[in-house]
């Protein structure tokens, strides 16, 4: 008898509209005509369907349909199945049941049952997911800027004041401003298109604060780390952001691994992309040996921070033991490469003469 009563215990969604989900799934199912209710007939085939593998008596169906018809009008409508199926006098004939065909519908992780597309019910559109819309529109305005006076290199005054020069690394908001300027138009349209459809879909589920973090974190990154490797690249561009929101991406990932769909497709895409990107930078420098003033340096330090700080600041939806660790982890790790990168640039002026 125990082990008959574990088995008809339902273990269901904590969340309103995720049981609605759940709810409306089965009564789709079993509503045949699709003319939104339950019929006797269809009741029955519910109870004596596969799922439940048990046959119950006609009398005994008539009692469930009388208790559960309230409005006594020979049919249930969706609000009196999901009260049936939530009824105390009923779930030791529904229990079952709805746990088998939730176990038929939703891929199984581990001891806890989990729904992929969890991730994706957290979208929202309000508050409005508008700042890494109002960052694009910047940069886009002040290109426009240089370009109508014939600059579109990073030469013109925008770009003169805030590109990234090694020259001037005295001028300290260098080290964040060179986001603003880009060097031609594919430059600039290459990082407004992952800005926008990448950046834009993490602000409606982790917030903007979150996501402006995220991408500072990597500008400020890529910046420091190529000032230290690099000391003679000049740096323009919002590449270390935009490889810190595709990094944070793939934190986002791994913390909610059991609560994305297609979360092992969508990781190996961007860990790909990412790879490819930066590869090909490295090759066509160091065994090529072309020239083209790309600091990939700055790519790889903004995917570093964007993952560590990714997993230091979105939003996990279901924490675990050592998803905990593993925070702790890159938040310390995150905090110590920052603060030595910062201490190196102020203070290893050797490094900085050297390459002059």
């Amino acid at each position: 008898m125990p082990s008959r009563q574990r088995e008809t215990a339902v273990s269901m969604p904590l969340t309103p509209s995720r049981s609605d989900l759940y709810w409306r799934r089965i009564f789709e199912k079993y509503d045949k005509d699709k003319d939104g209710r339950i019929s006797y007939v269809e009741l029955k085939e519910i109870i004596n369907s596969v799922e439940y593998q048990h046959d119950l008596p006609d009398n005994v169906v008539d009692k469930i349909m009388d208790l559960a018809d309230r409005d006594n009008s020979g049919y249930l409508d969706f609000n009196e199945f999901v009260a049936m199926m939530q009824n105390p006098d009923l779930k030791a004939v529904f229990g079952h049941f709805v746990a088998r065909y939730v176990h038929s519908i939703i891929p199984h992780r581990g001891p806890v049952d989990t729904t992929d597309g969890t991730y994706e019910e957290e979208y929202s559109c309000w508050p409005p997911a508008v700042c890494m819309i109002f960052i694009s529109l910047v940069e886009i305005i002040l290109f426009c800027y240089d370009a109508a006076h014939g600059h579109t290199q990073g030469d013109g005054t925008i770009g003169q004041l805030f590109i990234y020069n090694p020259h001037k690394r005295q001028e300290a908001w260098r080290f964040i401003t060179y986001m603003l300027v880009h060097v031609g138009v594919v430059h600039l349209l290459v990082n407004l298109l992952v800005q926008l459809f990448l950046g834009v879909p993490l602000e409606m589920v982790h917030r903007w604060w979150r996501v402006v973090l995220v991408y500072l974190a990597g500008v400020a990154a890529g910046s420091l780390a190529t000032s230290l490797t690099d000391p003679k690249v000049y740096l323009a561009g919002a590449s270390g952001g935009v490889y810190a929101l595709i990094a944070a991406h793939i934190a986002t990932i791994i913390m909610n691994w059991s609560e994305m769909e297609f979360a092992i497709i969508q990781l190996l895409v961007f860990v790909l992309l990412a790879a490819v990107d930066i590869g090909t930078a490295v090759y066509d420098r160091y065994w090529r040996h072309v020239n083209q003033n790309i600091g990939y340096v700055a790519h790889l330090a903004g995917a570093v921070a964007g993952l560590l700080v990714g997993i230091g600041v979105l939003r996990n939806l279901e924490k675990r033991k050592w998803e905990k660790r593993l925070w702790w982890a890159a938040v310390v790790i995150y905090c110590s490469l920052m603060a030595a990168g910062i201490l190196a640039n102020i203070f290893w002026t050797e490094r900085f003469q050297k390459s002059h």
